[in-house]
């Protein structure tokens, strides 16, 4: 009963996430074969959204009283136990609108993977604060 409680909060972050994304009145973009400006995000996807969180941030780690999470470094996003997800999941939700931006490039630096339902949750919030 709890797996099937985790798969459908899991469809209903990824359906939130693919609903504050689709832009209707965006025009189509054409697609292309892979050239120098690939590595260029535009912000505008959620495929691109992470990469972006983190281009403008200094190389310092900065800790947002998460030191515990440095045990996970190096550890696959899928090999996560629940407990170990909601530990993730209780720092994101405990940090300020203005440093979760932050929070994401110092996971990247210590080498740490978000699990998967928390990078999408955390993609979601940052998306919903750019269209604030």
């Amino acid at each position: 009963m709890i797996v099937a409680l985790y798969i459908l909060g899991a469809l209903l972050v990824v359906g939130v996430v693919l609903r504050l994304t689709h832009r209707p009145d965006a025009p189509a973009e054409p697609v292309s074969a892979a050239g120098p400006d690939d590595d260029v995000c535009c912000g505008m996807h959620v495929t691109c959204e992470k990469d972006s969180l983190l281009t403008s941030m200094s190389e310092k780690i900065e800790y947002f009283e998460d030191e515990e999470l440095d045990i996970f470094a190096g550890r696959a996003p899928d090999q996560y136990t629940d407990d170990e997800i909601e530990q993730f999941r209780d720092v994101l939700l405990t940090l300020r609108p203005e440093e979760i931006a932050a929070w994401a490039r110092s996971i990247q630096l210590r080498n740490i993977e978000l699990p998967s339902c928390v990078r999408d949750e955390l993609l979601m919030i940052v998306a919903e604060a750019r269209r604030s």
